[in-house]
């Protein structure tokens, strides 16, 4: 019985022993001891209580103690509770020590709270980027498409990252620039002989203005010649000016046989009151006779004279025969 009961013993012992280490991070309250960061076993189980995972803090404490860096525990824990990454702001600051570059505890969290990559920045701001802009197309005022990219030599500048434009308004800023500097050119051979005269009038705008970048250099990698957009805009034209051509002259066309219709239908209602009109012809001759006003002998004069102007006029309408040539002249 006694063996069973120092068993148990032993056994509870060990439980309790493995909950109370895990519960208590003694390791990392040693190795924060030997690395010379004052902080208490109880801030550390203060810290599992406020569901703080005490290796998150308090690593990049060591860290930043042994890079020099005056920071407190609480600071960092505020900062982890806050939704920020404890390790990143950290790296960010010692990184900001070794390059001079003046970088405060609360901007480095505050550009880290914003969504940035505050290691990032400080890098960029020792080392620029490059960005390289996709193609450009602009037309110069001769007419002649010409497409161009480059490359934007970029620093990050740390004070402007929290609420500054990103990568993208400098790329969007330059394609502008692009855009307006050939545009003002008279022929396309002026850019083409003088490539740096978009550099110049680009980087003359102020482009990173109100953005989180400093442009250090705008360089144009490649400028092509594209379409002729002058002479197609013209031919377009010309094309459009024909097509109205065409519908102007096929309206006066239709007017045209429309009026000729119209006219011939007057024609044929002319001949019509004409038929109508020789038809009461007969009928009245019949009533002057029946009333006296013609006599038989004058009616016979009447139809005498018709067939004589008949006669005459057939004998008009014979074609008279042509003279030979005999070839004399006078």
């Amino acid at each position: 019985m006694e063996l069973v009961f120092i068993f148990i013993i032993i056994i509870a012992i060990i439980i309790f022993l493995s909950i109370f280490f895990s519960f208590v991070p003694l390791g990392l309250w040693i190795s924060a001891f030997a690395a010379g960061v004052k902080i208490g076993i109880f801030t550390l189980v203060g810290m599992r209580l406020r569901r703080v995972v005490p290796s998150r803090v308090v690593n990049p404490l060591i860290k930043a103690v042994k890079a020099g860096l005056d920071l407190s525990i609480n600071k960092l824990e505020a900062h982890y509770l806050a939704g920020g990454n404890v390790d990143r702001v950290v790296n960010a600051l010692i990184a900001a020590q070794r390059a001079n570059i003046p970088l405060e505890f609360e901007r480095a969290a505050a550009i880290d709270l914003a969504g940035r990559d505050v290691l990032e920045a400080v890098q960029m701001s020792v080392n620029p980027r490059v960005i390289e802009t996709p193609i450009v197309a602009a037309i110069a005022k001769d007419g002649i498409e010409l497409k161009a990219k480059a490359r934007v030599t970029v620093r990050a500048n740390i004070d402007r990252l929290v609420g500054g434009a990103g990568e993208q308004t400098i790329i969007a800023r330059v394609g502008e620039g692009i855009v307006t500097t050939v545009g003002s050119s008279e022929t396309h051979k002026e850019v083409l002989e003088n490539p740096d005269l978009i550099s110049r009038t680009v980087l003359a705008k102020g482009l990173d203005a109100g953005t989180a970048f400093e442009i250090l250099s705008i360089d144009i990698a490649d400028v092509d010649v594209g379409r002729n957009i002058g002479a197609q805009l013209q031919t377009d034209q010309a094309e459009a000016d024909k097509r109205i051509a065409q519908a102007k002259a096929e309206e006066r066309r239709a007017m045209a046989v429309a009026k000729e219709q119209e006219m011939k239908a007057a024609v044929q209602e002319m001949r019509a009151k004409v038929v109508e009109a020789e038809a009461e012809v007969p009928k009245a001759l019949a009533a002057a006779l029946r009333e006296g006003k013609l006599g038989v002998l004058d009616y016979y004069n009447l139809q005498n004279i018709i067939s004589d102007t008949q006669m005459r006029n057939a004998i008009s309408s014979i074609a008279k025969p042509e003279l030979p040539d005999t070839g004399d002249k006078k």
